[in-house]
């Protein structure tokens, strides 16, 4: 029995559907996966910049909180408010502590934190580049009223 029928024999000159594809798809698989790696790291600054923000809040309110207990000094509160901006890596802080020294009768505490988002960003993005996060919090000292 002959096997001349038309599913079984090859054509010839003929290429599959896939194989005129495979050009396009890496085309678009470029294209793809650079958007993704785009969004991934933007979110990934976001994310950076947000964690920074409640470290300075937290650091302002734990440095003032130092200061205004009876005998803390302004280089307790600077360290204070510095030690928890290290726990993540935050580089070039200014942290300013009023009144520069902290007397029995100093009736208030004020720390203000400085932080430039240039030199604490882990991916150089345009987004928040030339920006800074200011906090500033003033807490009455224990005692003085």
């Amino acid at each position: 029995m002959k096997t001349n029928s038309v599913h079984h024999r090859k054509r010839r000159g003929t290429t599959k559907p896939a194989d005129g594809r495979r050009g396009v798809a890496a085309v678009e698989f470029v294209f793809v996966v650079t958007i993704a790696f785009v969004l991934f790291f933007a979110a990934f600054e976001f994310c950076r910049v947000a964690m920074i923000r409640h470290t300075v809040d937290n650091a302002v309110y734990e440095g003032a909180r130092r200061g205004i207990i009876p005998g803390g000094t302004a280089d307790e509160v600077s360290g204070t408010a510095r030690q928890i901006l290290a726990t993540i890596g935050v580089n070039n802080a200014r942290v300013t502590v009023q009144p520069a020294t902290i007397t029995k009768s100093s009736e208030d505490v004020t720390v203000s934190i400085r932080v430039p988002l240039d030199s604490n960003s882990f991916v150089p993005t345009n987004f928040f580049r030339g920006k800074t996060i200011e906090r500033t919090l003033t807490m009455r000292r224990e005692g003085t009223r």
